[in-house]
């Protein structure tokens, strides 16, 4: 079992209806269009300040990442990255995950509770 995160870049949307909206928007242009983009340079520049913390899943020789996938950009799309990770280090991989998104600018929700990440 995964715990899933969405971060993308725009607009703050203003409550979590929107944000779930916006996200499903997103996801289905992004992550199942026919046609994948590369990741934009902001979400890039995420997923490597994540990686700076947790190796990647396919580097992880110690079975210490929380990524359920490996390699981590591939989740990403244009401004979109829709990621799994262990639920056992969800916890704290997810708040990680969004204070860094807060960080950079960028939009943290929560695929699995319908809502934004402060």
């Amino acid at each position: 079992m995964s715990y899933d995160l969405a971060v993308w870049e725009g607009e703050r949307p203003a409550d979590d209806k929107t944000a779930g909206r916006v996200f499903s928007v997103l996801y289905h242009r992004y992550i199942d269009g026919k046609v994948k983009e590369p990741p934009s340079e902001r979400i890039a520049a995420y997923v490597a300040a994540l990686l700076e913390r947790w190796s990647d899943l396919t580097e992880d020789d110690e079975d210490t990442s929380p990524w359920s996938t490996g390699p981590l950009i591939g989740e990403a799309s244009g401004p979109l990255i829709c990621f799994p990770m262990r639920w056992s280090m969800a916890e704290e991989a997810s708040a990680y995950a969004a204070a860094v998104a807060e960080f950079m600018g960028l939009i943290c929700f929560d695929v699995q509770q319908d809502r934004l990440r402060p």
